[in-house]
């Protein structure tokens, strides 16, 4: 298909603000898009993948400029002075495309194949002249490009396509392309989506009319699914009265999500947003080598960090850096050792468990996992409907440095993907919340050249809503915790707009705050602002859609 095409479908779509409209646009797309094209669907997310692949383009801004420069035969000087004007890149390769001063005689048209082809092989360049390479490939196609295909290929490189569709639009649009609308299967394509985290896949199975097609997707085993989650319960009373008596209550570790897959020999560890973490835990491997009886499974459990000596469970916060850190291995291991509790089987020796009630999935945890304190072991658990023995259970959780508990219905199955009611969360009234950056400032004195004052934003469905500013918890040196360093240097490449010492950032790094109370305002987008927020860790293991909702910042306002 002709590039052209595509950008301007993304054109119809940024045109409507109203997601209804969208998703009438996209449907009469995808209607007559031949199976040949099923690629096409990553791009409509900005991608070239689909969500389990862990490959990225990772082009930062500055290289975007240099490949727009080259392109167009403008100083690079020009483009940065066009991108601080526009506050868009894609802007900026449109107009300057418009006006190029480079002969154009080797261009040729633009395909989605070519497109894919070429930024597909960006990831896979390493070693002496990368950069260069990188620049030719995207010049390439820049130059081959019509304004508003440079439009939209620059805002698909750094990730900021400003077209207003996600996953649900796009599932929605399918439902109404071959089904009609039907809210049935609407559903069945969500859940297979689920299960294979792949569009191109079901879009496959979806244009052939078949809901019965599309209840045949399964699990598979070393490709990582989202996982299932939990909703906020007040105290334990209300949690028995949500999922019933008996249930099972299990603690709420304060640790970080780890799902676990074996396939014969091989055995891959994926966080909740789908990345491979398997290089990182080599202890992890070895303890489900040894311990977990098993051909084949997944497993969802919780790592969480403990004192050597003391044999004291520690915070998130204190063992965050195992997931982010890719070498010093062995020397993590030793001094950020980690427990594996595991609360869930979703699949086991060829057999799916989803649609198994959990008290069949948690008895077959204790049956296959031989249990070994400080190295991996069942959830804590009990069964009961005594709301007296529920409330010691929770005290010892929290004595133990955890969370708080868990309250399961026994006869739930497992969703991908949800957020429950059948599964509820029960923590002490605290003040803290899980935000993404979407903007910074650049410091100033001795802080400069760092981003120092950074703009959290709090989700509302598909949009992210500012609520406060935070520049504390902060450190200014490495070796006593996260710095203004390290985290420059994780936002720099996913700046997106530029205006003096303030910076727009695309929402990506996740972070836990606490914070002193909210306040009703007009300065924010959200209409709340956060008095004293501060930064208390960085939360990679963390998907955007976990962060926190508009709706949880006004019930937290209103108690």
């Amino acid at each position: 298909m002709r590039y052209q095409k595509l950008a301007e479908l993304y054109e119809a779509l940024s045109g409507t603000p109203k997601r209804l409209e969208k998703t009438e646009i996209l449907s009469k797309f995808l209607k007559y898009l031949h199976e040949s094209d099923r690629e096409i669907l990553y791009l409509l997310l900005g991608s070239i993948y689909p969500e389990y692949n862990e490959k990225k383009m990772g082009i930062s801004s500055q290289l975007t400029i240099k490949a727009i420069s080259k392109a167009t035969g403008t100083e690079s000087r020009q483009v940065v002075r066009e991108w601080k004007n526009l506050g868009d890149l894609g802007e900026v390769a449109e107009k300057l495309t418009e006006h190029k001063k480079q002969s154009t005689l080797h261009s040729h048209i633009l395909t989605t194949e070519k497109v894919i082809s070429n930024l597909r092989k960006l990831p896979e360049l390493e070693g002496n002249g990368t950069v260069d390479k990188k620049i030719s490939l995207i010049t390439e196609l820049l130059t081959s490009a019509s304004p508003i295909e440079a439009k939209y290929l620059a805002r698909t490189l750094i990730g900021d396509l400003r077209v207003g569709i996600h996953e649900s639009t796009v599932r929605e649009a399918m439902s109404s392309a071959f089904f009609n609308k039907d809210k049935e299967a609407s559903k069945k394509i969500q859940e297979a989506v689920d299960k294979s985290n792949d569009l191109a896949d079901v879009f496959d199975i979806a244009r052939k009319g078949k809901l019965k097609e599309l209840e045949k997707v399964s699990l598979e085993v070393g490709k990582p699914i989202k996982v299932m989650l939990a909703q906020k319960v007040e105290d334990i009373k209300k949690g028995f009265k949500a999922v019933g008596k008996p249930c099972a209550i299990e603690y709420k570790y304060d640790g970080f999500r780890l799902i676990i897959h074996k396939k014969e020999d091989e055995i891959i560890l994926f966080t909740r947003r789908l990345e491979n973490v398997t290089k990182q835990f080599p202890e992890v491997v070895e303890y489900v080598k040894k311990y977990v009886k098993g051909k084949s499974f997944i497993l969802d459990t919780e790592a969480v960090g403990f004192d050597k000596k003391t044999k004291k469970y520690k915070p998130f916060q204190a063992v965050s850096q195992r997931i982010r850190r890719k070498y010093d291995i062995e020397k993590l291991k030793e001094t950020l050792p980690i427990e594996i509790n595991v609360f869930d089987i979703i699949y086991y020796n060829g057999m799916s468990q989803l649609n198994e009630p959990f008290e069949k999935r948690t008895k077959l945890i204790k049956k296959i996992i031989e249990k070994h304190p400080y190295k991996i072991t069942p959830s804590k658990q009990i069964i009961t409907k005594d709301e007296k023995k529920a409330e010691e259970f929770y005290k010892k959780a929290l004595k133990d440095n955890q969370e708080g508990v868990m309250m399961k219905n026994l006869q739930a199955v497992y969703q991908p993907g949800s957020r429950v009611g059948h599964m509820l969360k029960v923590k002490p009234e605290d003040r803290d919340f899980d935000l993404v950056i979407t903007g910074a400032e650049y410091g100033t004195g001795k802080r400069f050249g760092w981003l120092t004052s950074f703009i959290l934003s709090c989700r509302d469905k598909n949009n992210f809503l500012e609520i406060g500013k935070m520049g504390t918890g902060i450190k200014e040196k490495e070796e006593h915790g996260v710095s203004f360093n390290e985290l420059t240097k994780e936002l720099k490449p996913l700046i997106i707009k530029e205006k003096g010492r303030s910076v727009t950032i695309k929402p990506k790094i996740v972070i836990a705050v606490t914070y002193q109370e909210i306040q009703k305002s007009p300065n924010y987008s959200s209409g709340f602002a956060l008095r004293f927020p501060r930064f208390t860790a960085l939360r990679p293991d963390k998907p955007l859609s976990e962060i926190t909702t508009l709706n949880e910042v006004k019930k937290e306002f209103e108690r």
